[in-house]
């Protein structure tokens, strides 16, 4: 026999992984640990063992002819249900008598403990890939005050809004989203007004001499926009002399090819405090 073993991330996946089995391989016998472990009310170890062959289809082609008689054991389980059995085996391998009770319990306290981690991976997964779905309706349908600044919805706007650019990596929208959180930035709809009187394309081209990547061409239209609170605010200013100075050239020569600048922020300016009246 050959064996092989699948960990995945999320307990969903086990199930993916158990569709592409049966439809690539011949199944004779699947064994569900965790199925059994329900069955019988108590927790333990959890994993999903398959027992395959080469189906027709892949027998028909000459290069596995060689293995036709090949009978080989799948088992799929999460990365914590493998993090559990691994130790627990490593313990009971060691041990000459059966495994102490007090042990045991232990061990079936952290197999329930990590089968609630389980779901709650796989739960956050879902809570992430539905907040996404949504703030790309939302940015869609130009509801950009609800929309909270993460790197996937940024992508989404700046895709609607500058044109997509199949060349910026996600790392980069990542620092943008930060970038535009420390610049005071709490929703969409204020960098729409932010930017709303700036084009991308001109400012790229006057500065660059080109049409620059649509990550650039955003920054330029925020430095333009938000002038010296854009210095103020970069995440680079405080850790460099360099930045302060740089970004400032930069501003001063927007200016010089003719782009107004602005003041825009997005923190509301505090309202001046009076003066207690003196008493006398």
């Amino acid at each position: 026999m050959a064996g092989i073993r699948v960990i995945t991330f999320f307990p969903r996946t086990v199930e993916e992984v158990d569709k592409v089995i049966r439809a690539q391989l011949r199944v004779y016998e699947v064994s569900n640990k965790a199925e059994q472990l329900r069955q019988e009310e108590r927790f333990g170890y959890q994993s999903v063992h398959y027992i395959v062959a080469l189906n027709e289809q892949r027998l028909a082609l000459p290069e596995y002819g060689l293995h036709r008689d090949l009978v080989a054991e799948i088992q799929v389980r999460t990365i914590l249900q493998h993090a559990w059995a691994e130790i627990e085996h490593d313990i009971q391998y060691k041990s000459v008598e059966t495994i102490p009770a007090s042990v045991r319990r232990r061990f079936m306290s952290l197999a329930g403990m990590l089968e609630i981690a389980d779901r709650e991976f796989q739960a956050v997964q879902d809570e992430d890939q539905r907040l996404r779905q949504v703030a790309r309706t939302s940015i869609k349908q130009g509801k950009l005050e609800t929309v909270e600044i993460t790197a996937d919805a940024l992508k989404a706007y700046l895709d609607k809004r500058l044109g997509s650019d199949g060349r910026m990596a996600s790392y980069s929208y990542d620092w943008t989203a930060r970038m535009l959180r420390r610049l005071g930035f709490t929703n969409f709809r204020q960098i729409d007004e932010c930017i709303a009187e700036y084009d991308d394309d001109v400012i790229s081209r006057r500065y660059h001499g080109t049409r620059q990547g649509q990550l650039s061409r955003f920054e330029l239209q925020l430095a333009a926009a938000m002038g010296p609170h854009f210095i103020e605010r970069h995440p680079w200013v405080s850790n460099s002399d360099f930045w302060p100075a740089h970004l400032k050239r930069q501003l001063e020569r927007l200016q010089q090819l003719g782009i107004k600048t602005g003041t825009y922020s997005p923190i509301p300016a505090r309202s001046p405090v009076a003066a207690p009246p003196n008493s006398r």
